[in-house]
């Protein structure tokens, strides 16, 4: 029901006939996720290996909870983040580096795609819940 599809995309359908509302959203949404994607450019720059290899190395230990890992990958944002310009918003610079760590452990070591995107989503559920709805609520758009 009206979700993104995987390359970006709604839905072939619409609810309650509502086109022009629905492009509106859309192109927001967009808006949105392009400058998500600048900042995440601008983040690929500016992050150390050694932050990667870090996370990679916590998310490589069996040893260590899910639980373990998301505090972790916390401690980590909350280092990096302070890097960046002022300016920004630090909840979406914290989301964007969430999802760009995330990219970036997951092309570093394929192996671990399905542990990092299980405790990314966990995390980002568990942090950015209430900032994420209201990035597309109707009311922000």
């Amino acid at each position: 029901d009206d979700e993104l599809q995987t390359d970006g995309n709604r839905s072939g359908h619409l609810q309650n006939g509502e086109i022009e509302s629905a492009q509106t959203n859309e192109e927001v949404i967009r808006l949105i996720a392009a400058r998500l994607v600048e900042i995440g450019d601008q983040f690929d720059k500016d992050i150390q290996g050694r932050v990667v290899n870090d996370l990679v190395q916590h998310f490589r230990s069996e040893s260590l909870s899910n639980e373990e890992i998301m505090r972790h990958m916390s401690r980590v944002l909350g280092e990096v983040v302070q890097s960046i310009p002022s300016d920004m918003d630090h909840e979406r610079a914290k989301l964007v580096l969430a999802m760009h760590l995330a990219k970036k452990i997951m092309n570093t070591v394929p192996s671990l795609v399905l542990r990092v995107f299980n405790t990314t989503v966990n995390y980002l559920n568990q942090q950015f819940h209430d900032y994420i709805a209201d990035m597309v609520s109707p009311a922000a758009l």
